[in-house]
């Protein structure tokens, strides 16, 4: 089964895109579609698991691109706000066949494209949601093919390396389908539901969790130019979703400005609310489900595998504040360094194995010896399990700060400064230290109004936690520095708030 799949199988005339403006996308329209983009590569000389770089704008024609381009080729989405050096080096890396952008781009992508005699392939959007033609070069002579097979490539993505070379994530059909398949299940997901997409769609996250579970429903999508919490609440009243899926920091976003869009939040109820990629603070959890008067659904999710690997469940089901959930799919432990699997309460290194599971890296030998061990991917996250089979983050294993031998883990300082009724968001990292190796430090965002001294903070967490793993310095910011998919990132935070 391939990508294609998900919309031959639905009634034809039932809605699967929307956005703002423009006319809904019919299943059947997205098939025709789809049939159509697969001929104009093949003219243009791309063929099976051929790679093609994607720069568009977050929105119907990027969600609706993503997958009319993978039933054919292997779609290869790239961040729009690279600089042209990233785009080289990107491109580069990923030998992509061709490159596909917008008519009228001034995308520095098309440049570093040049550079490297990539052939640039326009997409021209209509006034239809998603539906679009393509022009442009012919990357080689047209090739005699139908549609992707179910263990093609139909994604490749990068890992968001911070100190080394990142890698690269191939994802089959089958990978993607199955992820899919579970995120629809775990959420009970029908043709009646509508996704409010606000994630970007050059991330798994948006593309798996919001775009291909919905189709696997038979629901639909409404596609939105990306995160904004100004226009969040007008965006849920044009849409009327039934879920929306995000990452912590942009729960964070919407829930302060909640409470001045009480009517709309009442006027069109959520069914639930869905979050991943970054573990949820518990009193963000809290606000979040009061404010809403719904589920809060967290789940943990990761590139290599297609995203979802455990989720909370919705009611009558457990919901844990603070846990991510039990396995949502894929198999998913906890093993010690020698292999073996731990019981209840061990803590060790989260593993999974499952066909949403990619086989392997690009190229990259002994990223695969070391990531695959035992017959498990190994997630590099620390964690445990607790008896119901819930799981437990407590840690990066690469995050972890060695404080002269001492361990700290940043998310155990982080749940202990989110208790204080001041602090709206925290990120605990490491800062170098001249006789340590390392001391801890911690950014700070404050609520709206409120006023707190460094020291007031180091005395709160000095009577919760070992001396220790009290930050050394506490950096209070109007906005802590976050990653191209609205992530905090720790590594890297002191070089970037010139603790260094």
């Amino acid at each position: 089964m391939i990508l294609k799949n998900l919309l031959v199988t639905r009634e034809p005339s039932a809605t699967a895109l929307s956005a703002q403006g423009l006319s809904d996308l019919a299943y059947g329209v997205f098939a025709a579609l789809c049939d159509e983009t697969a001929a104009a590569l093949r003219a243009r000389g791309l063929a099976r698991n051929d790679k093609l770089a994607i720069v568009l704008p977050n929105g119907p024609n990027m969600a609706a691109s993503f997958v009319a381009t993978a039933t054919a080729v292997t779609a290869a989405p790239l961040n729009p706000a690279y600089r042209e050096d990233e785009f080289h080096f990107y491109m580069d890396d990923l030998k992509v066949k061709a490159l596909l952008v917008e008519e009228g781009s001034t995308s520095s992508a098309i440049v570093a494209a040049r550079r490297l005699g990539i052939p640039l392939i326009t997409l021209r959007a209509t006034r239809q949601a998603g539906v679009f033609t393509l022009s442009g070069d012919a990357a080689g002579p047209s090739v005699n093919q139908g549609h992707a097979e179910h263990d093609d490539i139909a994604l490749v993505l990068h890992t968001s390396g911070t100190t080394s070379r990142p890698k690269i994530v191939p994802l089959t059909h089958q990978n993607l389908l199955a992820s899919a398949n579970n995120i629809r299940n775990t959420l009970r997901l029908t043709e009646e539901d509508r996704c409010l997409n606000i994630m970007p769609l050059f991330h798994i996250h948006g593309l798996v969790a919001a775009i291909l579970a919905t189709l696997s429903a038979g629901g639909s999508v409404f596609a939105t130019p990306g995160f904004n919490a100004l226009k969040f609440f007008g965006l849920i009243e044009e849409a009327r979703p039934s879920w929306y899926t995000a990452v912590p920091t942009m729960h964070q976003a919407i829930l302060s400005r909640a409470e001045r869009n009480k009517d709309v939040i009442k006027a069109h109820p959520l069914r639930f609310i869905r979050s991943s990629s970054a573990s949820l603070p518990v009193p963000v959890f809290h606000a979040l489900e009061a404010a809403f008067a719904c589920p809060v659904i967290e789940a943990y999710a990761m590139t290599e595998n297609a995203h979802q690997m455990t989720s909370n469940q919705l009611p009558p089901g457990t919901r844990k504040p603070g846990f991510v959930g039990c396995a949502a799919g894929p198999e998913v432990a906890v093993m010690a360094p020698d292999g073996r699997l731990l019981g209840p309460g061990e803590e060790g290194e989260v593993v999974t194995r499952g066909p949403n599971v990619t086989a392997g890296y690009e190229n990259n030998p002994s990223a695969n010896e070391s990531g695959f061990a035992f017959g498990w991917f190994h997630t590099g996250d620390q964690g445990f399990m607790d008896e119901d089979g819930f799981l437990k983050i407590t840690g990066r294993l690469k995050e972890i700060i060695n404080r002269g031998g001492e361990k700290v883990a940043p998310m155990e300082v982080d749940e202990v400064l989110m208790q204080h009724e001041a602090v709206a968001q925290v990120v605990t990292f490491a800062m170098p230290h001249e006789k340590l190796g390392e001391e801890v430090a911690a950014a700070i965002v404050l609520r709206e109004g409120m006023v707190l001294a460094e020291r007031e903070l180091q005395d709160f967490a000095n009577a919760r936690l070992a001396a220790f793993k009290v930050p050394k310095r506490i950096v209070i910011l109007d906005e802590i520095p976050k990653g191209a998919t609205g992530k905090l990132q720790r590594i890297g935070l002191a070089q970037k708030l010139g603790l260094a």
